[in-house]
């Protein structure tokens, strides 16, 4: 079973991987977070003050350690996330600018100046999303989809906003419907998701739902996100 649990920013994904890999005895796959990767990319730098440049090798590096993981995995693991979601993290940034904080105050349906910038990392981010969405394709049997039912985490580091998230989430789902991938939207508590995927992926669980979220909250802690 290649599993993906994917969402847009705060929607718990992370940890829901985490209890779902202890849980159902599925070996875990992730790739390093922006944050992990940006002190390599552009030293110095926050998230908001990357390059259209930066910001690519960085969503080329998150895809390259994914897909190196769970060819590792082999045909067995639940992943937290896909490449699809750094592939719509530059395309979104597209609408919205490079740093979408500077564009929070457009209203619903307006866009950033097309700077020649944009026009540019636009081309780059469609002929991306090509290869990426091909991996994705052949490389997961099932994706859980976790709805935006959290509120969007304020820490600070990700140039992230309510417009920004609602956008990831919806071409998330329509790039699901347009490749025919198989998704399921689960939401709920902690346990109500865990025990819903159990379900739908046929998978017995090897250990009690309170203890699995205990061990994945305690691991959860030590994570740069």
């Amino acid at each position: 079973m290649r599993l993906g649990i994917t969402g847009t920013y705060s929607s718990g994904k992370t940890l829901t991987s985490l209890v779902v890999s202890h849980f159902l005895a599925l070996p875990r796959t992730e790739a390093r977070t922006m944050r992990e990767i940006l002190p390599e990319a552009a030293p110095g730098k926050t998230l908001e003050e990357v390059t259209s440049a930066q910001l690519i090798q960085m969503i080329v590096t998150r895809h390259t350690e994914r897909v190196l993981h769970e060819h590792l995995k082999s045909s067995d693991f639940v992943s937290d996330g896909c490449s699809l979601q750094e592939w719509i993290y530059g395309s979104v940034r597209v609408k919205y600018g490079i740093n979408p904080n500077e564009t929070i105050s457009l209203a619903p349906g307006e866009a950033a100046e097309k700077t020649p910038e944009l026009v540019y990392f636009e081309q780059v981010m469609t002929e991306l999303g090509k290869l990426f969405k091909r991996h994705v394709r052949n490389s997961f049997d099932l994706f859980i989809h976790l709805p935006n039912e959290l509120p969007l985490a304020k820490d600070g580091h990700r140039p992230v906003n309510e417009q920004f998230r609602s956008a990831s989430d919806a071409l998330l789902k329509d790039t699901f419907d347009e490749l025919g991938i198989k998704y399921v939207i689960v939401g709920g508590t902690m346990e109500e998701r865990i025990t819903r995927i159990a379900e739908i992926t046929g998978r017995r669980p090897v250990m009690d739902a309170a203890q699995a979220i205990d061990i994945a909250q305690r691991e959860y802690k030590t994570l740069i996100l």
